[in-house]
């Protein structure tokens, strides 16, 4: 009987302990990386969570709210302290600098804020073939440029153009946007790191 009677008095307090929940945020739509999080993003959820688990409390939307995504958040996930940051894409000196580009003109995988990018002078077809004053394209390596991606406009409905925001040094910014007025250049994703 006592063997019973302490059985049933572990087994309530179990239940007890794992029936309290805590009051914390949950993603409640897809937030790319980089974005800045708005009211609609969150919403609230009562979760019994492990001591382990480092979730913020639903008490601090407003906290979060106008910080940015640190990381693609995924809608119904559990929101962590360490995946939002005050932190701006745009660094002291940097400038930034809308990119238009033609769907030929970018790569097929979706763009994203924060991802790294490589912006590729390309040859004035105009030039190279004699077609205006303006000389062609010196042979060898094309002009590159390291960029990070800031947004990502919507692309247009007739043409698909898209125009990317990106992030450069200040030095290069004037350069790149009087490239980017030819239409001569492309972006390519740059190697990830460990690659």
């Amino acid at each position: 009987m006592a063997l019973i009677a302490a059985g049933g008095l572990s087994g309530a307090l179990l239940f007890t302990a794992s029936g309290q929940r805590t009051a914390v945020l949950v993603v409640a739509r897809d937030v790319p990386v980089g974005t800045a999080i708005t009211d609609a993003d969150l919403a609230p959820a009562s979760v019994a969570l492990d001591p382990a688990v480092k979730a913020v409390p639903a008490a601090r939307k407003q906290t979060v709210i106008g910080q940015r995504a640190a990381v693609a958040l995924k809608t119904g996930a559990l929101l962590a302290p360490g995946q939002v940051t005050s932190a701006s894409l745009i660094k002291a000196g940097e400038q930034l600098v809308g990119v238009a580009l033609k769907p030929s003109q970018l790569p097929a995988s979706r763009l994203a804020p924060g991802q790294k990018v490589v912006i590729v002078s390309t040859p004035d077809a105009a030039g190279a073939a004699g077609g205006s004053a303006k000389p062609a394209e010196p042979a060898g390596a094309p002009k590159t440029l390291g960029a990070t991606v800031v947004a990502v406009g919507a692309p247009a409905p007739a043409t698909g153009v898209v125009v990317v925001d990106v992030a450069v040094p200040a030095s290069d910014g004037p350069a790149l946007a009087a490239r980017v007025s030819t239409g001569a250049v492309t972006l390519i994703l740059a190697p990830q790191e460990g690659s």
